[in-house]
């Protein structure tokens, strides 16, 4: 082993859990942005484009998590932050007031969210089915 090898490992070590923080944290606050666009409406008619933003937005961040440490189980920690920030907003404020109402729309942010992700990191991680070698 090089004598810097040590040092550089333990700089990408470093590196990809301080991404992967950042990462977590990018999730907390989509999850709080997604809420508070949540009621959008255009005119008169309700306009929840947060949902597929969050979607998206999910997606990216378990991408960037994935490529960041290497491991499909530190990808999904941007969805933990998402959910911790999700449940965050579920709760009350001091005056009784809350983010999220008991509507479709929530069970549709929770779902839109975070069934795209689930799908790409169930994609990612379960193996592929070995090939059987085609015959001349």
């Amino acid at each position: 082993m090089a004598v810097g090898t040590a040092e550089k490992r333990e700089h990408t070590d470093v590196l990809a859990r301080a991404t992967l923080a950042l990462l977590v944290f990018d999730g907390l606050l989509c999850a709080v942005l997604a809420v508070l666009f949540l009621p959008l409406y255009l005119g008169a008619t309700p306009f929840p484009v947060s949902i597929l933003v969050a979607g998206a937005v999910n997606v990216a961040l378990v991408i960037a998590a994935r490529s960041a440490t290497g491991r499909v189980g530190a990808a999904a920690l941007p969805l933990v932050g998402w959910i911790v920030g999700f449940l965050l907003c579920m709760l009350g404020g001091p005056g009784g007031d809350v983010l999220l109402l008991a509507s479709v729309w929530t069970l549709l942010l929770f779902l839109g969210a975070l069934i795209p992700p689930a799908a790409y990191l169930w994609k990612v991680g379960s193996p592929l089915p070995p090939t059987s070698p085609v015959p001349a």
